[in-house]
């Protein structure tokens, strides 16, 4: 049995998103599982969505979103769970056999961060730990929040600076976890012609800022300055 758990806090993503992340991963992981969402607000969930309160975190109140909420998974007893635990943001689109995220060799992976490939930072929105193992990295951030947030711009940066001085810091391999963004759309001046794609080899397709996947869905980049034609195709994979 493995572990795949989410996050959802607050009314950036409808029960939706989860519904379709757990179909997704019914689809496309033949491991016996687990699926753990952990939230505030447990309403529209499946009914086999295993429901765990979201888990406390110290922060202020009037500070930006930056995802540090996701370090609270390095709670010890996190969850009262167990063994390899994969990590998926709500709005990743799953499009092939995910089994090889839980026998990839190594103690922490995470997708590497794209929009700065020559820096050890991971992107979050894909990443696998064992339950327990890093209690130091929360306990750290707890007691450090102020200096911690005037070094790194968000939660992705703090852990994957944590990891890497634990030694254990690697990467998925990139044909894996492709950005919507920077692989599957093309260049502007193509853009106009041709339409976005799945890559080679790819797995699970991150998005991170815009455009999400409704907007890829309908051609909307999200930005005035970038042209993306619809990825229909995408309506395939990331349903219930």
């Amino acid at each position: 049995m493995v572990n795949i758990i989410c996050m959802k806090w607050g009314d950036k993503f409808s029960p939706y998103y989860v519904n379709r992340l757990f179909s997704m991963v019914q689809r496309n992981l033949t491991l016996p599982f687990n699926f753990v969402c952990f939230t505030e607000n447990p309403s529209g969930l499946r009914k086999e969505i295993n429901i765990k309160s979201l888990p406390e975190l110290n922060l202020p109140s009037n500070i930006p979103e930056r995802g540090w909420r996701k370090l609270s998974v390095f709670q010890e007893n996190f969850g009262g769970l167990k063994g390899k635990t994969l990590f998926l943001d709500l709005d990743v689109v799953i499009v092939s056999n995910i089994d090889e995220f839980f026998t990839y060799p190594g103690e922490f992976l995470i997708a590497h961060d794209k929009k700065k490939p020559k820096r050890l930072i991971g992107n979050s929105s894909v990443f696998r730990f064992e339950i327990g193992k890093y209690p130091a990295v929360l306990k750290k951030f707890e007691s450090n929040f102020e200096t911690i947030r005037n070094e790194v711009r968000h939660e992705q940066a703090y852990l994957s600076r944590e990891i890497y001085n634990y030694g254990d810091l690697d990467f998925w391999p990139d044909a894996w976890v492709p950005s919507y963004k920077y692989h599957c759309c093309p260049s502007w001046i193509k853009s106009w012609f041709a339409k976005p794609y799945i890559p080679e080899n790819a797995k699970i397709i991150i998005f991170h800022g815009l455009p999400t996947p409704q907007d890829a869905i309908n051609g909307e980049s999200g930005k005035w300055y970038r042209h993306i034609q619809p990825a229909t195709w995408i309506e395939n994979y990331w349903k219930e």
